[in-house]
């Protein structure tokens, strides 16, 4: 898609006193960056969703604690006037508040650690194709000088300078 919008624009016609300046159908290179735009890679919604899913993920936690909390305290509630089930009650909400805030701990923990693995993929794809778009930008505007230094109507000495993207 950029080798086409490359073509395009070096096969547009020039505008007369205007250096470096030519006519390119707009709707065609439109279309063309709307292509290239779609296919950039799917991790941002990836992302997007992972985050979502964190979130729910994290919220569920959180309502099973605070259930399993009020079902110890209700427990306790109902076992009060017995002292050795007092005891044993409130032994038994303290280990299952423990049990559910360590629990809560290491599914925030095991979430967080995929959700920055997810995020640190989508950085690095997006970083490689950034990387991609300026290295073509690049050979674009040495394409580009070449072409505005050669003499009107002169054939060219050299070649340009081929862009090769990879995508």
């Amino acid at each position: 898609m950029l080798n086409m919008l490359h073509g395009m624009i070096s096969d547009a016609m020039g505008v007369p006193l205007g250096a470096g300046k030519c006519v390119v159908d707009r709707d065609k290179a439109l279309d063309i960056l709307d292509e290239i735009r779609g296919q950039f890679p799917t991790e941002i919604a990836e992302a997007k969703r992972l985050l979502d899913a964190r979130a729910d993920f994290i919220n569920n936690a959180k309502r099973e604690a605070d259930a399993i909390k009020h079902k110890a305290e209700d427990e306790a509630r109902r076992l009060i006037d017995q002292q050795e089930i007092i005891k044993a009650s409130r032994a038994k909400s303290n280990e299952m508040l423990a049990y559910a805030e360590s629990s809560s701990a290491e599914l925030r923990r095991a979430a967080n650690e995929y959700v920055d693995d997810a995020m640190q993929r989508t950085e690095d794809a997006l970083s490689t194709a950034l990387n991609e778009m300026k290295t073509s930008r690049q050979r674009f505007r040495q394409a580009a000088r070449v072409a505005a230094e050669a003499p009107k109507g002169a054939a060219p000495t050299q070649p340009p300078p081929s862009i090769d993207v990879d995508l």
